[in-house]
């Protein structure tokens, strides 16, 4: 089984870094589908695992044009700032809820809302206008509001990300992708931070945690090197066909899960 999480992982940290979605967004519902961990379990260890992919993946990064410091460094504060509060909103549905498997039907029902909002955004940005914000206090709030979701569903930041960063900004693909890692980077730093603070860490399997995160990191550092391969048009279509995929796994997950 060790072995399996790690191959998904594996798989999961490459595409998802390539297309900016942080592995998490894979990761977490697929391992929830598989049962074989309890939620709380699922999204910190998800959480870990994009945090070593995202700290590789910036590193890699870091050299190219597509971080500007003008906008990057407000998205990625806020995005700090969002890992604590969306961690704060999970342990207090987790505490309401009482029971593990309804906090899973609600991070699925919430992922898969998401999903599908960006889904149709994707489909139809052609013809919709973009914005070009540039004040920093709009990039710390829009990167604030992508912290909370990417902290609280325990995924890393996912394809809403994406579609933030190509509305607001009118960002490409590429561009919009590295600086999705970023914010992912800064709000799992915060949210584990959080975790460890208040001692919620779940129970956990060590020899599982060293799989995903090495899982992880080998991905940030192979989705690095294809994402300057890869052209913007390829980019676009696997984070289309990768957005059905996580769709109807969320929709099992939500019928699972709240039965």
């Amino acid at each position: 089984m060790v072995i399996l999480i790690f191959v998904i992982c594996l798989a999961a940290s490459t595409i998802g870094g390539i297309c900016g979605i942080g592995g998490g967004v894979l990761i977490k519902p697929l391992l929830d589908a598989m049962g074989v961990m309890g939620v709380s379990t699922v999204s910190f260890l998800s959480g870990l695992t994009v945090l070593a992919m995202a700290l590789i993946s910036v590193y890699k990064n870091r050299k190219g044009k597509e971080l500007d410091p003008a906008r990057s460094v407000p998205l990625g504060i806020g995005a700090a700032i969002g890992g604590v509060l969306g961690k704060q909103l999970f342990e207090a549905i987790k505490r309401a809820a009482s029971a593990d498997r309804l906090v899973g039907a609600v991070q699925a029902a919430v992922l898969g809302a998401l999903v599908l909002g960006t889904l149709l955004y994707v489909r139809n940005k052609r013809r919709i206008r973009t914005k070009n914000l540039t004040h920093p206090l709009a990039g710390g709030c829009i990167g604030l509001a992508l912290g909370v979701c990417s902290s609280f569903l325990g995924i890393g930041g996912g394809p809403m990300n994406l579609a933030v960063l190509y509305y607001f900004f009118s960002m490409d693909t590429k561009k919009a992708a590295v600086n999705s890692i970023l914010i992912i980077l800064l709000s799992q730093v915060t949210s584990l931070a959080v975790t460890l603070i208040t001692g919620s860490v779940p129970a956990f399997d060590p020899l599982v945690l060293v799989a995903m995160v090495l899982a992880g990191a080998i991905g940030g550092f192979v989705s690095a090197k294809l994402h300057q391969r890869l052209s913007a048009h390829t980019t676009d279509l696997l984070f289309s066909g990768l957005l059905v995929v996580i769709l109807l796994i969320c929709v099992y997950n939500m019928v699972r899960l709240a039965a």
